[in-house]
């Protein structure tokens, strides 16, 4: 198997939960809020056999203290993919930054960005890495 066909099949996953997105994109339109395409997206990744939670508790700690503050996180699938869905006219750093925030917080090595919110769905794909780097991924 060639380097590409390696780093594909790799990162699959991606590609399966983008499928399945688009599928939510496409018979929903945007115009809706966030959860409705968080619950029909949590619906097909479960029917594909994945694990799926939604609105996964994120707590805040400074240094061992548990703050009075937590985040939720829309989806975890498979223990170790983010996804934060948006229902928005575009995404924006913010968004990306959000995203990146909860992987680090979480050491969960993959995140993906998706917006329901725009005429043309959009998903963008990050891994962390031990050292502390987010790279976007893309297939070949």
């Amino acid at each position: 198997m060639d380097a590409i066909s390696e780093h594909n099949k790799k990162y699959q996953f991606f590609a399966d939960i983008t499928s399945e997105a688009m599928n939510v994109h496409h018979k929903f339109h945007p115009g809706l809020l966030e959860s409705a395409y968080e619950a029909a997206l949590a619906y097909l990744l479960g029917l594909r056999g994945m694990k799926v939670e939604r609105q996964v508790f994120l707590p805040i700690y400074w240094d061992d203290v548990q703050l009075n503050q937590t985040y939720r996180m829309d989806l975890v699938v498979n223990d170790d993919i983010i996804c934060e869905l948006k229902a928005v006219s575009h995404t924006n750093e913010e968004h990306v930054k959000q995203l990146w925030s909860y992987m680090h917080l979480t050491h969960k090595p993959y995140g993906m960005l998706m917006n329901f919110g725009a005429k043309q769905f959009y998903s963008a794909w990050y891994q962390l890495y031990a050292d502390g780097t987010i790279e976007k991924i893309k297939l070949y």
